[in-house]
């Protein structure tokens, strides 16, 4: 089979920390718990919403020139992030992250709210959910207000969720439950929820959720870089549980290249199950585009090329030694394709790159600006 260029869909990352750009590489030797205490708090506490806005704008960069097309961030100064993402013109779900954890849970609702009535409707490549950070950095009582929060605005939901051991353990001693999922099953009953990581669950846990409804953003490279281990997604996929993928931030995550996470995603499940059989490469691929879109509840509107949708679509250079020849096109993507390889990447039928090439943005000032951020608030 002779294959020059591929069209597909744009892929949709279904969980990141957008800013975090600037942190790439900051975790190697520190456990979690170290790397946030002592190198990335110390540094976000020092960001302005103008260092906001530039690292934002290297990620959404580093969207398009990996076939990236719609992101779900969560994170704070969330107003400059927008910014950032209408004048780049990628597809953008976000929040403004809620925990209470020092008495400011009320302000950062207020926050959200204040962007809702700000931007939710008047942009259409920016929608947004509410972000709850975890259980374990709020309460009852919190969660409550973010539950009714979602409903009144009619919005999805998305949190952290049993990300390590340590977290399960704390959420079921802080609640004092027998299993986490018992809070989805408490709190969150017949709502739109997205579960970012869901690692260190049993069978038993996954088969439970999978009663709920809920959906399930899997990022392998982070768990893996953190040590946080693998969750078992192909346990999710035979419980009817839609998986989609995500990056996390590139402190951890290294990268928004969501080829690369395809891959691992791929590899890990034949892993862990001994079992080459297991998560097919076009079911991966359907995690990467169209249960994306049905994570944030979007399938009406993107992760497929359909009559009717907005087009959002790459086209992927095949003229590589690493995909000739031509023998299975679903798996040359999962297994050989990089982000490296879109050539082109259109987002609402606007083409922002062309044979590589991004026009409207400044590359090398965006580069630069984030150096000089770097360097200072790690002083």
């Amino acid at each position: 089979m002779q294959v020059g260029k591929v069209v597909m869909p744009g892929l949709i990352n279904t969980h990141a920390h957008v800013p975090m750009s600037i942190f790439r590489e900051t975790v190697d030797g520190y456990i979690t718990q170290d790397w946030l205490e002592k190198k990335i708090w110390p540094m976000e506490d020092k960001m302005t919403k103008q260092d906001i806005y530039h690292a934002s704008l290297l990620s959404f960069v580093e969207m398009i020139k990996t076939g990236t097309t719609t992101i779900n961030d969560m994170y704070f100064m969330t107003e400059d992030i927008i910014k950032a993402a209408i004048e780049s013109e990628i597809r953008m779900q976000t929040t403004r992250t809620l925990m209470d954890v020092a008495g400011d849970g009320d302000i950062r609702i207020q926050e959200l709210e204040n962007l809702l009535n700000t931007y939710q409707g008047k942009y259409d490549g920016i929608t947004f959910n509410i972000g709850i950070h975890g259980f374990y950095t709020t309460n009852d009582e919190y969660i409550k207000k973010c539950v009714n929060l979602a409903k009144q605005y009619k919005l999805p939901i998305h949190i952290h969720f049993c990300e390590n051991k340590k977290e399960a353990e704390d959420i079921k001693n802080q609640y004092q439950v027998e299993s986490p999922v018992e809070l989805i099953k408490r709190y969150f009953k017949g709502m739109h929820v997205i579960l970012a990581h869901s690692v260190a669950l049993t069978k038993e846990e996954i088969r439970e959720l999978a009663n709920e409804g809920i959906f399930v953003s899997h990022c392998p490279v982070s768990n893996l870089k953190l040590g946080c281990g693998i969750a078992d997604i192909s346990e999710m996929e035979e419980n009817e549980i839609t998986v989609s993928l995500g990056t996390d931030g590139q402190g951890s995550g290294s990268n928004l290249d969501l080829f690369e996470t395809m891959k691992f995603t791929a590899l890990l499940q034949k892993g862990i199950r001994k079992d080459p059989t297991k998560l097919p490469a076009y079911e991966v691929l359907k995690m990467a585009t169209i249960n994306g879109a049905k994570a944030l509840g979007l399938e009406k509107k993107i992760g497929s090329i359909e009559e009717g949708k907005q087009a959002d679509m790459i086209i992927i250079n095949m003229d590589e030694i690493t995909v000739k020849p031509m023998n299975n096109i679903f798996a040359q993507m999962v297994y050989n394709i990089k982000g490296t390889n879109v050539e082109t990447t259109i987002i609402n039928g606007k083409v922002l790159m062309e044979n590589r090439k991004i026009e409207k943005i400044d590359e090398k000032s965006i580069y630069n600006e984030c150096n000089e951020i770097i360097c200072r608030i790690q002083n």
